[in-house]
C-alpha cells in the first residue's frame, strides 16, 4: 500500500509547529509574509526586524536604523561560511553605528536580541517559507524567525522511511545551502546567512547541526533540559517523542537564545573555518556549572565535569568560559585554565584562539603567572599546574629561600576568579590541587576530566565539589559522539605482562649461549629489557605490518605504536624502515646525553608539530606514528583507527591512551587496540580501580564481533527467505519494491557490512564473504531499479566494497546494477537483460517515474498527464485488471509518449517545445470549449503561446539571465502585455506570468 503523501506533514511537520506554538512562537502563513519582502530572494522580514531594533534600541535614528539593517541584509563575503560568521558576530556581539546621543558622534552598539529577557523578542514559525535562489525556489518545511531574522530551518520526513529519513533530510538541508558543488544553483544559500541551527526530524527521531555541518556530525539531543521529561509530557498532553525532546530543548525561546549567544564557535581547522555547535551534554554541563556557581557558597560553588574523552571537553571549557565572560551578574571574572602538560596548555590555548576567544594569555613562568593574577579581573589565563608547584620555592624571600616554605603563597584573594582544571583527578595532581587552593583561596574551582574518578580518589571531589555532569564511555558511543573501541591480543608468545618472564626470556634469547644468557639475566632480566629485545620487536613489526595492511590501510586509516621506552621506540622505527613498512615517524622527548641511536631521531619542536599534522592529514602518506609517552593524552587525530600497544598501562593512563582511537571520521565505525604486552589479559585488573558502570564499554573484545556478525548476517538474509532461486537477481530485487522493505534492508545490510568489515579478512569472517557479495549485488541493482540513492555501497568499508565490486564484474551483471536513464542507448540493453515481463515492467515503471520527477517543471501539464496515466496503469495492475504482459505494453506506449509525444504534439500545433509547454499552462488556466476552437482543433491559446514564446526568447539567450532579477522582471512584463491583449485580467495575469518565466528557467540548458 502506498504511503500517503501527507504522512510527513501529519506525523512530523504539524506536531513540530504545534509544539513551537506551545513554547511561545506565533505561526504565520508563508504567503502573507511575502508582502514583508521586496522579492522572494529577500530572506529577512525587514519590517519585523525594524520594529524589534527600535524596541531594543530606542535611541536609534532613522538613518542609523537603515544602516544597521543594510549591514545585515547586504553582507559582503566570498562564501556562506564567511557571511554566516560576519552576521553571527553582528547578531551576538552587537553592531556598531555612529550616532550622536548628546555627547558627540560616537560608536553606539545596536542590539538585535534581548538575550536577558527572551519574552522581549518576537518568535515566529512559518511553514513552507518560499525563497528564490539563483535558479529555483526552495520551500523549507519549517523556518523559525526571531525578530524577523531566520535562525532555524527544519526539514521534516516521514517516520515510515526507516533510517533513510536522516539521509534525505540532511541531503535536502545541504542542497538548500548549496553545501557542495553538486548542488550549485539548486538551493538558496542566502537564507542560511543568519541561520544558526538546522534540524532534520521524523517524529520518532531528530538530529541537528549548523550551517556547513557534514552529515556525520549531525547529532541527536537526548535529554530534555531544563524541563524534565514529565514537565514536557505535561506541556504536550502526550508522551514526548525524540523529535519533541530536541525541539523543546533547543528551540524553547530561552534555550535558543542561550545556544546562539554562548554555544556557537568558528574554529580554524586545516586552514579553513569550521562552524561548531554544542552537543546536548556540553550545553547541560555548562548551564549546570553556572547554576552551581550561583547557588553555592565558598568552596561549594564548584564541581567536577566528567565527559569521556573525544566528546569535546575542550569546547565545553571554551563555552563555559564564554558564558562566564558574558554573564553580566558575574562582573567579568578572571578565568584561569589549568592543564598538567605544556602540550595540553598549548592545545587549550590554541582552541580558544582558533575559536576567536578574546586574548587568552599563556603564563610563561611562575613569575609571569603571579603577575597575571595580581590584576586578574577580566583576563583569561592558561597555565600548567606545575607552575603552582614551583611557585612556593621560587617566590620565597631571600631570607627564607634556603628553607622549604610551610605555606604556599597567596597569588590572589579575589573571589571573582574561576579556575577550570583539565584532567582533574588525584593521580594527575596529588598535592598540586591544594597548592592551587592556597594560591587562590576564594576562587571557584571546576574540574574537567575525560576519565572517571577512581574508587580510591576521594580528594578530587573534596577539592572541586560533587559531580556537575557525567557523560560515560557507553553514552558517548550510543550517541555517536565517539566510536566504540575493540581490542585483540596478538602474538601470545611475545607478551610480557601475565606471562612467565623466564620462559619469555628463554624464547627471546634462544640464539645465545648459556654463558651469555646467564650474564644477560643477571644484569638485564627485567620487563623493559626483554620487551626491547631486537628479535621480539622484529617479530612484532612483521605482525603489525601484516595486520595494518590487511585490516586498516584498505579503509584509509592510520596507526599509532606505543613502545615501553625510547630505546624500544627507536628500535621499532629502525625495524619498520628495514622491512619496508609504510612511512613512519618517531616522536619522543630528547636529552643532551642521548646515545647516537636515540639522537638520530631527535626532532625540533616545529618539526614534530609538522609531522603530527602530516599524520592527521588523510591525504599524506605518513601512516605510522611511533611514541613512547608523548601524544597519549590531548592528542586528537580522527584518522587514527588502531593503536598497537607494547607497554604496560594502567587505570587513567590506559583509558587516555586507548581513547586516541575513538574519534569519529568519515567511514570509521570503530577504534582498535592491538595488544602485544598483555594488557588485555589483565584488563579487569587494570580497570578495577573504577566503578564498573563508569568503564562499561571501554574496551570490547574483538572476538565478540563474530556472534554479532552472525546475527546481522541472518537479519539481512531473512528478507529473501521467500525467494525460490537465490541466483535470480531480478526476483531478489522485486522483494525490495515496497519502500518500507527497502528501508529495513538498508539498515540490515549496513550493519552486516559494518561487522564484516571489522573482521574481514580474518578466516572466521570468510564464510560470510559470498553472502556479502550477493547482498551487495542486490543492493546495487535495487538502487538502479528504484532510483533509490540510499541504497549505495559507497557507505561500506573499502574491503567490503571491493568484494562487491569484484563480484559484479566477475558475474557480468554490470548492466543490471547500473542506473540507466530512460532514453539512453543503454536502456534497451538493460531491458533485454531482464528475464521476465514483470521485471521489465518494473524497470520501465520506475524509469518513467524518475523521468517525470526530473522533467516535471519543464512542462508541468504534459508531464502531469503522463504521471496520471502511469498511476492508472499501476492501479490497474494492482487491481488485477491487467497482467504483466498488458502492463508492459501500456508502459511501452507511455514510454513512447514520454520520448516523442511532446515534440510530436508541439509539431502538430506548429509550436516549439517551449511554446508547447506555455500552451499547456494557458490551456489549463483558461480551457477552451469546443465552439471556441477552430475546425482544425487549434484554439486561440495556440497563437497566444506562440506570441509569448517569441516575446521572451531573446531574453533566454542572454548570459546568466536566470540569476538576474531585472531581466526576469522585463520578461514578466512582456508576458503580461500579451496576456492582457488576449483578454485576461486580474490576479490570473500575475500568476501566469510568474509560471511562464519559471517554466523558461526550468527549461534552460544545464
Amino acid at each position: 500500500m502506498t504511503t500517503p503523501i501527507w504522512n510527513e506533514e501529519k506525523r512530523s511537520e504539524a506536531p513540530a509547529v504545534a509544539l513551537l506554538r506551545k513554547l511561545g512562537y506565533t505561526e504565520a502563513p508563508a504567503e502573507l509574509l511575502e508582502s514583508e519582502r521586496a522579492t522572494l530572494k529577500d530572506t529577512i522580514l525587514t519590517p519585523r526586524l525594524s520594529t524589534a531594533l527600535q524596541r531594543l534600541n530606542p535611541w536609534l535614528s532613522p538613518t542609523s536604523l537603515a544602516k544597521a539593517i543594510k549591514q545585515i541584509t547586504h553582507v559582503l563575503a566570498v562564501n556562506l561560511t564567511e557571511a554566516n560568521e560576519i552576521l553571527y558576530n553582528h547578531l551576538t556581539y552587537g553592531l556598531s553605528v555612529e550616532q550622536d546621543l548628546g555627547a558627540g558622534r560616537k560608536g553606539q552598539t545596536v542590539r538585535f536580541f534581548d538575550f536577558d529577557t527572551p519574552a522581549n523578542n518576537d518568535f515566529l514559525v512559518v511553514r513552507q517559507y518560499k525563497v528564490h535562489g539563483s535558479k529555483r525556489h526552495i520551500y523549507p518545511d519549517i523556518t523559525c524567525f526571531v525578530n524577523g531574522l531566520p535562525l532555524v530551518v527544519i526539514e521534516c520526513k516521514s517516520p515510515t522511511k526507516g533510517d533513510k529519513w536522516r539521509q534525505e533530510a540532511i541531503k535536502q538541508l545541504h542542497r538548500y545551502q548549496e553545501a557542495d558543488t553538486e548542488w550549485k544553483g539548486e538551493g538558496a544559500p542566502k537564507l542560511f546567512e543568519t541561520v544558526q541551527i538546522v534540524i532534520g526530524a521524523c517524529e520518532q527521531a531528530a538530529c541537528y547541526g549548523t550551517t556547513g555541518t557534514p552529515s556525520r556530525f549531525f547529532f541527536e539531543w537526548k535529554e530534555s533540559y531544563p524541563r524534565s521529561p514529565a514537565q514536557l509530557e505535561q506541556l504536550l498532553g502526550r508522551t514526548p517523542t525524540p523529535q519533541d525532546t530536541l525541539l523543546a530543548s533547543m528551540l524553547a525561546p530561552a534555550n535558543l537564545l542561550d545556544i546562539i549567544r554562548n554555544f556557537v564557535t568558528f574554529e580554524t581547522e586545516g586552514g579553513r573555518k569550521v562552524k561548531k555547535l554544542c552537543r546536548y551534554k556540553q550545553f547541560i554541563a555548562v548551564n549546570r556549572a553556572i547554576e552551581r556557581m550561583r547557588s553555592g557558597t565558598g568552596s561549594e560553588r564548584g564541581g567536577v565535569v566528567w565527559h569521556t574523552q573525544g566528546s569535546g571537553k575542550s569546547l565545553t571549557m571554551l563555552w563555559l568560559a564564554l558564558k562566564l565572560r558574558r554573564d553580566s551578574t558575574l562582573q567579568n571574572p578572571a578565568l584561569v585554565i589549568v592543564t598538567d602538560r605544556t602540550a595540553l596548555d598549548k592545545q587549550i590555548s590554541g582552541t580558544f584562539v582558533a575559536c576567536g576567544f578574546p586574548n587568552p594569555e599563556r603564563a610563561k613562568s611562575v613569575k609571569h603567572l603571579r603577575g597575571l593574577l595580581t590584576h586578574a579581573t577580566g583576563k583569561t589565563i592558561t597555565t600548567t599546574v606545575q607552575k603552582f608547584q614551583d611557585a612556593a620555592s621560587r617566590t620565597a624571600t631571600t631570607k627564607t629561600r634556603r628553607q622549604k616554605p610551610s605555606e604556599h603563597p597567596e597569588l590572589t584573594t579575589d573571589s571573582n576568579v574561576v579556575v577550570m582544571v583539565d584532567e582533574a583527578h588525584r593521580s594527575q595532581y596529588r598535592g598540586l590541587a591544594a597548592n592551587m587552593r592556597k594560591a587562590m583561596p576564594n576562587a571557584c574551582f571546576f574540574g574537567f576530566t575525560g576519565t572517571p574518578i577512581d574508587k580510591k580518589d576521594k580528594s578530587t571531589l573534596e577539592t572541586f565539589g560533587p559531580y556537575i555532569d557525567t557523560y560515560t564511555i557507553e553514552q558517548a558511543v550510543r550517541d555517536g559522539a565517539t566510536v566504540p573501541i575493540f581490542y585483540e591480543g596478538r602474538l601470545p608468545e611475545v607478551r610480557v605482562l601475565g606471562q612467565n618472564l623466564d620462559k619469555l626470556f628463554d624464547r627471546v634469547f634462544a640464539d645465545r649461549s648459556e654463558e651469555e644468557r646467564a650474564a644477560i639475566r643477571k644484569k638485564y632480566a627485567n620487563e623493559q629489557t626483554i620487551a626491547a629485545a631486537p628479535q621480539r620487536i622484529r617479530t612484532i613489526c612483521l605482525d603489525i605490518l601484516e595486520h595494518y595492511q590487511k585490516y586498516i590501510e584498505p579503509n584509509g586509516f592510520k596507526a599509532q605504536i606505543v613502545a615501553v621506552s625510547r630505546e624500544a621506540a627507536a628500535l621499532y622505527k629502525e625495524t619498520l624502515d628495514d622491512i619496508n613498512a609504510p612511512e613512519s615517524v618517531l616522536i619522543m622527548s630528547a636529552a643532551h646525553n642521548d646515545t647516537a641511536q636515540l639522537a638520530r631521531y631527535h626532532l625540533r619542536k616545529d618539526e614534530q608539530d609538522r609531522q603530527v599534522e602530516r599524520f592527521k592529514d588523510k591525504s599524506e602518506p605518513l601512516a605510522l606514528l611511533i611514541v613512547c609517552d608523548m601524544l597519549l593524552t590531548g592528542f586528537d587525530a580522527p584518522v587514527e583507527q588502531v593503536l598497537y600497544l607494547d607497554t604496560p598501562l594502567r587505570e587513567h593512563n590506559l583509558l587516555q591512551a586507548i581513547a586516541r582511537t575513538n574519534r569519529r571520521d568519515e567511514g570509521k565505525d570503530y577504534g582498535l587496540i592491538v595488544d602485544y604486552w598483555g594488557v588485555s589479559q589483565a584488563l579487569q585488573d587494570a580497570l578495577a580501580v573504577f566503578s564498573p558502570d563508569d568503564v562499561e564499554g571501554a574496551l570490547e573484545p574483538k572476538q565478540d564481533e563474530l556472534p554479532r556478525l552472525e546475527q546481522r548476517h541472518q537479519a539481512a538474509m531473512r528478507l529473501f527467505d521467500g525467494v525460490g532461486d537465490k541466483h535470480d537477481l531480478n526476483a531478489c530485487v522485486a522483494v525490495l519494491e515496497p519502500e518500507d522493505v527497502r528501508a529495513e534492508f538498508d539498515i540490515a545490510f549496513r550493519r552486516f557490512a559494518q561487522s564484516l568489515d571489522m573482521l574481514y579478512p580474518d578466516p572466521k569472517a570468510l564464510p560470510f564473504a559470498d553472502d556479502a557479495r550477493w547482498l551487495g549485488k542486490i543492493r546495487q541493482a535495487a538502487r538502479a531499479r528504484y532510483r533509490d540513492g540510499a541504497l549505495d555501497i559507497s557507505d561500506c568499508g573499502a574491503k567490503v566494497r571491493k568484494l562487491i565490486e569484484d563480484a559484479i564484474i566477475a558475474d557480468g551483471v554490470e548492466i543490471l546494477v547500473k542506473e540507466v536513464s530512460l532514453f539512453s542507448k543503454d536502456f534497451d540493453d538493460k531491458l533485454a537483460a531482464l528475464k521476465t515481463k514483470k521485471a521489465k515492467a518494473s524497470e520501465m515503471e520506475h524509469a518513467i517515474r524518475h523521468e517525470i520527477h526530473v522533467k516535471l517543471e519543464e512542462n508541468p501539464v504534459f508531464y502531469q498527464s503522463l504521471r496520471e496515466r502511469l498511476e492508472d496503469i499501476i492501479r490497474q495492475r494492482k487491481d488485477k485488471r491487467i497482467d504483466d504482459a498488458q502492463q508492459l505494453s501500456l508502459l511501452q506506449a507511455l514510454y513512447d509518449s514520454a520520448n516523442t509525444g511532446q515534440s510530436s504534439s508541439a509539431g502538430a500545433l506548429g509550436l516549439s517545445e517551449s511554446g508547447y509547454a506555455i500552451y499547456g499552462l494557458l490551456d489549463q488556466s483558461r480551457p477552451m470549449v469546443a465552439e471556441d476552437r477552430e475546425p482544425s482543433g487549434y484554439s486561440p491559446n495556440r497563437d497566444l503561446a506562440d506570441l509569448i514564446d517569441d516575446a521572451i526568447a531573446p531574453h533566454t539567450e542572454l548570459v546568466d539571465w536566470e540569476t538576474k532579477d531585472d531581466i526576469q522582471r522585463e520578461m514578466r512584463l512582456k508576458v503580461k502585455k500579451q496576456l492582457r491583449a488576449a483578454g485576461l485580467s486580474g490576479s490570473n495575469v500575475e500568476d501566469l506570468a510568474r509560471q511562464i518565466v519559471a517554466l523558461a528557467k526550468a527549461r534552460r540548458p544545464r
